[in-house]
């Protein structure tokens, strides 16, 4: 039991990150990566909405008909997200304007969304605190490790504070959108090294995860949706 609470709390860090294996967030990853600060506070903010929206999904996943729960899952993040920014506005307002828009842009973070769909939708209220806690890790660790490479190297500075000796080295483009993308792959790439390329890989596509799976007519019937794929299928089209 102990073993696998861990193993779901460790997914998010390097197995299964949300960032650098799920490809998630990216637009926040490439938008507030350009100094540290602003990174590692959007990596907080995130994390306690994502425990906070599981842990809420996960103790409602019987109340909420399957119909709505799309929608039901924004309005829940939205409420979250609206908490942290007046928070932030109101003890931390310099944090507050440096993520600016993107802070109110959590609420359509796909990593939020995605871990209410597709992990505490189905598990209890503490497995979902623990993968919201895990998930959260591994995407603020995405955006220092990012933050740390563009600003240190890009700005020759860490977390606002120059450094002069690398002043003559810097590398401006760093701090560029395409710098981001550079730094991106590159992170995308070394994880993969890391893991030997063993990612996550969904082998089935079914109806289960179809917000009109409800009301459809084939999937009462068992019948596969046109888009729907089997394993079984996969290895025939090989």
């Amino acid at each position: 039991m102990k073993s696998n609470k861990m193993k779901i709390l460790t997914n998010g860090i390097l197995k299964e990150n949300p960032v650098l294996v799920l490809v998630l967030g990216t637009c926040p990853t490439l938008a507030v990566t350009t100094g540290i600060v602003s990174a590692i506070s959007m990596g907080l903010a995130t994390l306690a909405v994502l425990v906070c929206s599981n842990m809420a999904i996960a103790a409602l996943r019987n109340i909420i008909s399957d119909k709505i729960r799309i929608p039901a899952y924004i309005v829940l993040i939205a409420g979250f997200v609206t908490a942290v920014q007046m928070l932030l506005q109101a003890y931390l307002p310099d944090i507050y304007d440096m993520l600016g828009v993107y802070l109110a842009l959590i609420v359509v973070n796909c990593i939020i969304l995605g871990r209410a769909e597709m992990f505490a939708n189905k598990n209890s209220v503490t497995d979902s605190a623990l993968d919201g806690i895990g998930m959260g890790i591994g995407f603020t660790l995405t955006l220092f490790v990012m933050a740390f490479i563009r600003e240190v190297f890009g700005n020759a500075s860490f977390a606002g504070i120059a450094i002069p000796f690398l002043e003559p080295f810097k590398l401006p483009i760093l701090t560029s959108a395409p710098g981001g993308f550079f730094v991106f792959g590159i992170l995308i790439a070394l994880v993969g090294i890391i893991t030997n390329g063993e990612y996550p890989k969904k082998k089935s596509f079914g109806c289960e995860g179809c917000p009109s799976a409800a009301s459809c007519s084939k999937a009462k019937s068992g019948i596969p949706c046109d888009g729907a794929k089997t394993e079984e299928s996969e290895v025939e089209a090989v």
